[in-house]
């Protein structure tokens, strides 16, 4: 038996894990895309639970950064990068309700090289930002233009790195604000996950009516962190099923995969996402699977995993996690 056939969105999802139909959302489908994840612009597609929808997402810089001479400085206008596909409207969806998002591929699409990282003026982990000010000069900006296949990312002559793909930005919109698509929150957001790729089921709370799914931000391979500030941002075709699950109300984004359950926070400082993190776990672990929520605290002292999200948008991103086999 699949690990899926036993996974929350296959037990407790409306379609119970069955794809009814199949879409697709091509560059031509979607038309506009967005830099900002709200309640506010018109969808551009609508579906039932259990559908399964293909999914032409754009890299980072929208396909401005074409060679290494192209700077980000020079053709990218800050804040618009990082689009985003949809939105996209799920019938039945319901506040209070939960998103159920499994990804099942990401192809990389378009002519190598397809992949490109930069580092960007006053952008990082390890420079002077608008956040973190400081009168040191900005480090030098450099733009590399990276092979890819559905096996490996070329990085250099003497460095081959595995094909890792994931999703950066996945998203349902909140209830009234409009947020940037490069800033992560309880909605979901631009996380940075290297978990949220094919194989994982990512659960996204519903705070409007049909949900509003964007998604968008596909990375070739990423370390934990994101240290630079962008990862091998690519073209993808990204190939979901999404679901419903009536009633289960989070209040942050949840992930799980075929070894682990993993509560996501994202704040400033580190220590908060940290936090928010370990405390929406223990409080899962406490509400369906029947732990004593201080017996949960300390269990998971010993055996909790913390994953690094980004740590170099406006707000950091930590996923903590338990292996599925300290499950009853």
């Amino acid at each position: 038996m699949s690990w899926l056939d036993d996974s929350i969105m296959y037990r407790r999802g409306v379609a119970r894990g069955q794809v009814s139909s199949t879409q697709e959302l091509s560059e031509t489908a979607q038309g506009t895309y967005h830099y900002t994840i709200g309640p506010y612009s018109e969808p551009v597609l609508r579906i039932a639970p259990g559908t399964r929808v293909i999914i032409e997402t754009r890299d980072a810089f929208e396909g401005k950064i074409k060679t290494p001479e192209d700077l980000p400085s020079r053709v990218l206008q800050m804040p618009f990068v990082n689009p985003q596909n949809g939105p996209i409207i799920i019938e039945g969806a319901d506040k209070g309700d939960t998103l159920a998002v499994y990804i099942e591929a990401m192809a990389p699409r378009g002519a190598n090289p397809r992949g490109t990282c930069c580092m960007i003026p006053e952008f990082g982990a390890l420079t002077g930002t608008t956040y973190t000010a400081t009168l040191n000069a900005p480090l030098p900006e450099i733009v590399r233009k990276i092979n890819l296949d559905e096996q490996y990312v070329y990085w250099s002559p003497r460095v081959t790195l595995p094909y890792k793909p994931h999703i950066g930005t996945l998203s349902c919109s909140p209830e009234i604000d409009s947020i940037n698509t490069l800033t992560p929150d309880s909605h979901g957001g631009n996380m940075d996950l290297p978990d949220m790729g094919p194989g994982s089921i990512t659960y996204l709370p519903v705070r409007t009516q049909g949900a509003r799914l964007f998604i968008g931000d596909a990375h070739a391979c990423q370390g934990d962190g994101e240290v630079c500030g962008t990862a091998v941002e690519y073209p993808s075709l990204t190939t979901i099923q999404v679901d419903v699950i009536k009633g289960w109300t989070l209040e942050w984004p949840r992930l799980e995969n075929a070894e682990v359950l993993m509560a996501i926070g994202s704040a400033r400082p580190l220590e908060d996402a940290a936090r928010i993190a370990y405390r929406e776990l223990i409080l899962w672990l406490e509400k369906d699977y029947g732990y004593d929520r201080w017996d949960a605290y300390m269990m998971l002292s010993q055996c909790g995993r913390v994953r690094l999200g980004n740590f170099v948008d406006p707000k950091y991103t930590v996923g903590a996690a338990i292996s599925k086999q300290y499950l009853p």
